[in-house]
């Protein structure tokens, strides 16, 4: 594939199923890279990836019928052929290992966790790739993940730090990063997506959001704005039941990457109600939620760093 490094091409080549070939996978990176995203990164082209690439087209011109790319492969040599190799080698560390947690299945066990950080390595770098974890050892073959060593070589694609998305949101951090400012943002409940647009009315992102099973407890629509705006948030687990006579029992769980409300919460002028990320990206675009939007961790993350306290909100059918 032109656009990637000898070395990159080289790694990737060993993969099977030619899955380093794919131009599927690469136009879902780029198109991530540009805030268009098809949540998780996995080479497979379907509903999501086609919205991305849409929303992406529709944001690069004020035609009302651009000409659109039918295939992965259009898109790529029409879009991205020329752009910087979109992967990386990266190295595991010994911190990397040494922040491993173990998560236990008790609330209350949980509550005296530090942090609820990654259980594993390939969780860990699946998600610093913006990919799913099948993906990530596509990429690697060979690796065996139940025994990662300090110095493993691995390559993902290559996207700032959740670390550093968050910092771009931190308005009040000399030098901190830049993200352009979204003005609005619009949830569609149909759709199960969340897009953002600049003071100009363009089209700035696109994420894929699940939202709740029980359509009673989806937000009604109409226009609402942020009021909370909280980088790596903490947890109050409350019980769904207590047994009659029993106390019931709540339990604050730490921040971190597997905190249930992820590494970001933006909260609505709703009591209990608003947009945060997930320690489990696989489920985006499914329902499931209480009632609040989710994303993607490192879209949550991206959302974060483009919006603030005060930022609108219009929920669509």
């Amino acid at each position: 594939m032109s656009g990637l490094s000898a070395m990159l091409a080289a790694m990737l080549a060993a993969s099977s199923g030619g899955f380093a070939e794919s131009k599927a996978l690469a136009v879902q990176v780029h198109l991530d890279r540009a805030g268009f995203s098809c949540s998780t990164i996995d080479g497979q082209w379907g509903a999501k990836s086609e919205n991305a690439l849409r929303a992406y087209e529709a944001s690069r011109t004020k035609d009302t019928k651009p000409a659109l790319a039918a295939t992965p492969e259009q898109a790529y040599d029409r879009y991205f052929a020329n752009e910087p190799d979109p992967f990386r080698i990266v190295e595991v560390t010994r911190a990397d290992i040494a922040a491993l947690v173990s998560i236990p299945d008790d609330p209350a066990e949980r509550a005296k966790l530090p942090r609820m950080g990654y259980e594993s390595i390939k969780e860990m770098f699946a998600e610093r790739g913006h990919l799913s974890q099948i993906a990530l050892a596509k990429m690697n073959p060979g690796v065996d993940w139940a025994n990662v060593k300090p110095g493993l070589k691995l390559v993902i694609p290559n996207f700032p730090s959740m670390a550093e998305e968050l910092a771009a949101g931190d308005r009040g951090r000399p030098n901190r990063p830049k993200r352009p400012e979204a003005t609005l943002v619009k949830v569609s409940i149909s759709k199960s997506q969340v897009r953002a647009y600049g003071a100009d009315g363009k089209l700035l992102a696109l994420f894929p959001c699940s939202i709740a099973a029980d359509k009673a407890k989806v937000p009604p629509h109409g226009e609402l704005k942020i009021t909370s705006y909280v980088a790596w948030p903490n947890f109050t687990y409350t019980p769904d039941f207590t047994p009659p006579g029993k106390k019931l029992q709540r339990h604050i769980w730490p921040e971190g990457e597997n905190c249930p409300v992820g590494v970001a919460w933006m909260g609505l002028n709703l009591p209990g109600y608003g947009i945060h990320g997930t320690p489990r990206p696989e489920s985006i675009g499914f329902t499931g939620s209480h009632g609040c939007f989710r994303l993607a961790n490192w879209n949550a993350a991206r959302l974060y760093a483009m919006c603030r306290s005060g930022t609108k909100v219009v929920i669509e059918p």
